[in-house]
């Protein structure tokens, strides 16, 4: 089915006789927030009856992760970690096909032959500091008894399944999930009641099929530009967290509404409807979801803008077979952000710093989840023709979109996860020199 096609690519003051008290709260969160030891005992009763496996792969998977448990330094407080070079990481990867069952089937690389496995076996080197690799004791402990959403379109789900798997060396989730809809999933770690979700929408904005037979290889599409797809708005009010993504569904043609109206398309061939290009409705897209979060009268949660992960598609467009066989990651000066990657970047950034600003007025926290040089460079991560067997009788293009599981995406948690340390740094921070004044 042409869908399948679509999916696959796509407080009063304190009193001050307290302050004694509040200045060794901020401390002991400062340390709750950096240091969690590793012999903390969190090897629970998990909910699935793999439990066993998992404990026994966690044991063994861990050796390299002390580096996790020390507070951060002066220097990756000023780093930024999202500006560097890939490195080989041999004791990667911390899960397989066989110890994970959240793998989604065309990002399953392993059970469907690709023949090497370097791709699995690098990690994230910021410039100027280090970036420890994924700690699931910490994130857990972090984040135990909040909720996170990862809220856009199939990469967004790709990753959730990648923090699954890395979760699982602590414990597998139940699944929660208020109606069967493998498209809005929520995932709950009894241990920690700790809620994950993925709530998918492919263009944030409210969408609708107009004609699956063209102009362009996967048809048009009607997008409301001022109307955000109610299905995820809905759904994200009383999480803490809100991971927001969108690109790759924008190439699409596309017709674009306003107040009800057609104001423009992007390769619609329409006529006497002005062609504003597909960046016209990707800036219009964000700042719709942007100002409607921050317009939600209960949410109080900080919002990560996950940005654009350029795809890889070589020799051809990815129906045109275009492929990404590459087996290495680029060195930084060997390519560099450019075309549509660059400009749906751009865009992101410019309209993230607009909502933000407005965003900081309610009290209201954004964060940027810059994963695009990374992510530029590691054409080798794609599942390319191994998200199926070769035999088989189905119409799918080489994936150079989604990521391999175990993949580089994978390293994303190692963001994450730094980034909420320095979340609970920053905050104890501020409630220190808040109660020394």
């Amino acid at each position: 089915m042409k869908f399948q096609v679509i999916e696959l690519l796509f407080g009063k003051s304190t009193p001050k006789q307290m302050i004694p008290k509040v200045t060794l709260l901020a401390v002991f969160a400062i340390l709750l927030f950096t240091v969690t030891p590793l012999s903390y005992p969190l090897f629970r009763r998990s909910s699935s009856s793999s439990s066993v496996k998992s404990k026994q792969l966690a044991s063994s998977a861990f050796d390299d992760l002390n580096e996790s448990a020390s507070l951060p330094s002066a220097s990756i407080k000023k780093c930024d970690i999202f500006s560097g070079e890939w490195v080989p990481n041999p004791k990667a990867p911390y899960y397989t096909n066989n110890t994970c069952w959240a793998i989604h089937e065309h990002q399953n690389c392993i059970k469907y032959g690709r023949p090497d496995s370097d791709y699995m076996k690098w990690k994230w080197k910021p410039n100027g500091c280090d970036l420890p690799v994924f700690n699931p004791f910490q994130f857990l402990e972090i984040l135990r008894g909040k909720s996170m959403a990862f809220v856009g379109d199939s990469v967004g789900r790709n990753q959730m399944q990648s923090m699954i798997c890395l979760l699982s060396r602590v414990e597998w989730p139940i699944d929660v999930s208020h109606k069967r809809d493998d498209y809005f999933m929520r995932w709950r770690y009894p241990s920690y009641n700790f809620t994950m979700a993925a709530f998918w929408t492919t263009h944030l904005v409210r969408s609708k099929e107009a004609d699956t037979k063209g102009p362009g290889p996967t048809g048009l599409c009607n997008l409301y530009l001022d109307e955000p797809d109610e299905k995820w708005l809905t759904e994200i009010e009383d999480f803490d967290y809100v991971i927001l993504n969108g690109g790759h569904w924008f190439t699409r043609s596309m017709v674009f509404y306003e107040k009800q109206k057609i104001v423009g398309c992007h390769y619609c061939l329409l006529e006497n409807v002005p062609d504003l290009t597909m960046y016209y409705g990707y800036r219009k897209a964000f700042r719709t979801a942007f100002r409607a979060i921050n317009r939600l009268e209960n949410f109080k949660g900080t919002v990560f803008l996950r940005t654009f992960a350029p795809s890889h598609f070589e020799n051809g467009l990815w129906n045109k077979g275009g492929d990404c066989i590459r087996t290495r990651p680029f060195k930084s000066n060997e390519t560099q952000l450019e075309g549509l990657s660059l400009e749906f970047y751009m865009i992101q950034l410019e309209e993230f710093k607009i909502a933000e600003k407005e965003a900081r007025k309610k009290g209201l926290k954004y964060r940027l989840f810059d994963v695009t040089q990374a992510s530029l460079l590691r054409p080798d991560g794609h599942p390319s023709r191994y998200g199926h067997w070769p035999n088989e009788n189905v119409t799918l293009y080489n994936d150079c979109v989604h990521w391999c599981l175990p993949g580089p995406i994978d390293t994303w948690s190692d963001f994450l996860l730094g980034m909420l340390k320095m979340e609970g740094v920053r905050s104890a921070e501020e409630r220190l020199h808040l109660h020394s004044d």
